[in-house]
């Protein structure tokens, strides 16, 4: 019997050891407070709603916050909120989930896809600048799978060109960059709070900014109820129907959820922090992984780790693909994947389909407005550099070393793995990012 086959054999673990997997944490007051709403019949209104976008605004010390049924609505919001129509380009990030760009075509607006760093798997500040044309009007930052994107950088290329700052921040609620949280650095930010994220209210996405009209315009497009809220005057004029014709309002079963998920989030993205990291410590010096996190002992934090990746280095373990690594993992009980998020410019959506049947595909480029060079190296070669790992929700250290010593093993076992590695396929990775514990 081959090494690996005992090792299979004796599976130290379970793929659900316990509840170190189970999100999110829900707790007698989350229960209470929803039964409440559902049995006063207040799931339509704004109170509760109006309460969470107050507090989850002062969690970030930021000015309004404006609750949306979704994470896709809420950006879209921030994209109406700071002007974008007919003609305007934004530039984002080609590794991300698909609603941080494609709500701009609804707009008239135009996607510019940027490579992205290899180490941050962030926007690449360089590659944006590249970018940049007479007709940008922002860029979509988003700090992917909870690692803060470098808005020093970025900010400092923003304000030169005068463009507009949008943080998509809905993978890193509670994340710090040099101390200070994601999604308060650009104009405009947005988040994800469905079910899946580590802020989870169960459906439903949250704008923030300090800007008083970017958060009118939001409220005027998807928010009619509230147009007697708005204060800026060119507006005023055309309350009472939502631009557009949306809806977006937050559920208030979700609302109240947010509010005790606030008083609770803090402490649990802690817990999750010092369990993420411990497994990725305890794996320091092990071939052909290494952590997606920043560097230990900088300002710079997780937050709660959505959805954690590896960096996977092929050449290191003498070309084994990540797809008979993560298929060796798993057969031994540790349930991670391979890639991630697909490279959104090579998706045919952005190329060649007419959607709104104008006689051109949606997003077509003149070439004087720079996407001619559509050839991002780091984007298009990332999934076969990347996995996905457990993602712990609590430090049980007993259990995250049984973890570690089954990647460990794994992997000093490559050489065997190699004798019958498939290679990885055409095509890996997913166009939405839907996370396996």
């Amino acid at each position: 019997m081959s090494k690996l086959e005992t090792l299979e054999a004796e599976k130290t673990v379970s793929p659900y050891a316990g509840d170190i997997f189970d999100w999110p944490i829900v707790n007698k007051a989350m229960e209470e407070a929803v039964l409440e709403v559902l049995r006063a019949g207040k799931m339509s209104e704004t109170d509760i709603t109006r309460r969470f976008e107050r507090e989850y605004a002062d969690w970030h010390s930021m000015t309004y916050g404006l609750g949306c049924n979704n994470g896709t609505a809420a950006l879209h919001c921030a994209m109406y909120g700071i002007g974008i129509g007919e003609g305007d380009e934004i530039i984002c990030p080609s590794i991300t989930y698909w609603a941080s760009c494609m709500p701009v075509l609804s707009l008239g607006g135009k996607i510019v896809f940027a490579d992205i760093d290899p180490e941050t798997l962030c926007l690449d500040p360089d590659d944006m600048e590249r970018r940049i044309t007479p007709r940008t009007k922002a860029v979509v930052v988003v700090h992917y799978c909870g690692r803060p994107a470098d808005m020093d950088r970025i900010m400092s290329i923003a304000r030169l060109y005068n463009l507009k700052v949008i943080e998509d921040a809905s993978h890193a609620h509670g994340a710090l960059y040099k101390g200070q949280m994601v999604g308060t650095f650009g104009d405009v930010s947005a988040f994800s709070l469905m079910s899946g994220k580590s802020f989870a209210i169960g459906e439903g996405g949250i704008m923030l900014t300090n800007d008083r009209e970017i958060y009118d315009r939001a409220v005027i497009l998807g928010h009619y109820e509230r147009h007697t809220e708005i204060t800026t005057e060119y507006l005023k004029a055309g309350a009472g129907l939502p631009w557009g014709g949306y809806k977006y309002r937050l559920h208030q079963l979700s609302s109240v959820v947010g509010l005790e998920q606030l008083k609770k989030y803090p402490a649990e993205i802690a817990e999750i922090d010092k369990a993420m990291n411990y497994f990725w410590d305890l794996l320091k010096g092990v071939p052909g992984i290494k952590p997606h996190r920043p560097p230990k002992g900088s300002d710079i934090s997780m937050g709660g780790w959505y959805n954690p990746l590896g960096h996977y280095r092929p050449e290191e373990l003498g070309g084994l693909s990540v797809t008979r690594f993560c298929a060796a993992l798993r057969e031994v009980g540790v349930p991670v994947d391979p890639g991630c998020n697909k490279a959104l410019h090579l998706h045919p959506l952005f190329s060649s389909i007419d959607v709104y049947n104008q006689g051109r595909p949606v997003n077509a480029m003149e070439t004087s407005s720079g996407q001619d060079d559509t050839s991002l190296s780091v984007a298009e070669g990332l999934q076969s550099r990347i996995f996905n790992v457990p993602w712990f929700k609590r430090y049980y250290p007993d259990t995250i070393e049984e973890y570690a010593d089954i990647v460990r093993k794994v992997v000093s076992n490559y050489r065997e793995l190699l004798k019958n590695d498939p290679g990885n396929p055409t095509g890996s990775g997913g166009w939405s990012l839907s996370f396996k514990p």
